[in-house]
């Protein structure tokens, strides 16, 4: 079980979330990557890898990963140096989150138009493939239609190996065989085009048996063995998370472990939206 703390608090505050989720017996804690995101636009947002390293240091065995980073702002040769310096500094604790990205201000604060969904796919797709190289190998040259690197060097390489695991977001056909071919982890906040509340249990737990079915499939074009690749859903904007009880949690739990799920993730509670709740929550639910 896991959990997502938003980059949004001085250090001395955030410090302490990040030791108290080691106390508390999660498995694994996580932050966004972005440069701005949603409503918190005009808040307090920290750089998601200072933070992880940061998070790192004050920690001793809980893992740490990104949920999502995207190519949207980032360009494998400079990303794959941090994630070697962050896997070295936590000890190999690692997991990198990565997914195609959305239209929104990590694009349009560079200044380039958003790129279309068949677009943000295939620099996904090449994006993964250069920093999956880059990884491995300690010396990379490789000419794509996005990105270029001309005998990257990435020494010592990673403190894991072969590389830091993937854990691959993926819900449409491509993305999904990308994610069979890459990822220790394959990962779903169920269903893209949903706008409306989110998800209950039940509702939720069939969006992403739908979806699970659908990645077999891909691990099946991809030869690759499905139970190989732990399953994770992260809760939120279209799925309930059930923080407000341990028993609401529970139902929430179980709906998920029943279609396959290795792995829930839930926000840290906050004191307003998004994700508003009260933070004692967490003791009750950790097990």
């Amino acid at each position: 079980m896991g959990v997502l703390i938003l980059p949004e608090d001085p250090w001395p505050v955030a410090r302490e979330k990040w030791r108290r989720a080691e106390r508390l017996g999660f498995d694994h804690a996580w932050t966004y990557d972005h440069l701005a995101w949603r409503s918190l636009r005009d808040s307090p947002w920290f750089g998601a890898v200072p933070t992880l390293t940061a998070a790192a240091v004050v920690t001793d065995h809980i893992r740490l990963g990104t949920l999502v980073a995207s190519p949207t702002f980032r360009h494998p040769v400079p990303f794959a140096r941090e994630l070697i310096s962050l896997d070295d500094i936590s000890a190999g604790r690692l997991t990198l989150g990565i997914g195609s990205g959305a239209e929104g201000w990590d694009t349009t604060m560079l200044g380039h138009e958003p790129w279309s969904p068949a677009e943000r796919t295939e620099r996904f797709a090449e994006f993964v493939d250069v920093l999956d190289r880059l990884l491995r190998e300690p010396e990379v040259s490789v000419e794509g239609r996005y990105f270029k690197a001309v005998e990257a060097r990435t020494y010592p390489g990673c403190t894991q190996r072969p590389r830091i695991p993937f854990a691959v977001a993926a819900t449409g056909p491509r993305s999904m065989r990308l994610a069979a071919r890459h990822a220790s982890v394959w990962v779903t906040n169920g269903d893209r085009s949903h706008t409306g509340p989110p998800l209950g249990p039940d509702e939720g737990a069939a969006v992403v048996r739908r979806q699970s079915l659908l990645f077999e499939e891909a691990c099946g074009v991809e030869q690759r063995d499905p139970s190989t690749i732990d399953r994770l859903v992260l809760t939120g904007p279209r799925l309930a998370a059930g923080l407000q009880s341990p028993q609401a949690f529970n139902e929430v739990k179980d709906a998920y472990s029943a279609v396959g799920t290795t792995d829930l993730v839930v926000h840290w509670p906050r004191a307003a939206e998004p994700y508003a709740g009260d933070q004692s929550i967490l003791d009750r639910i950790v097990q």
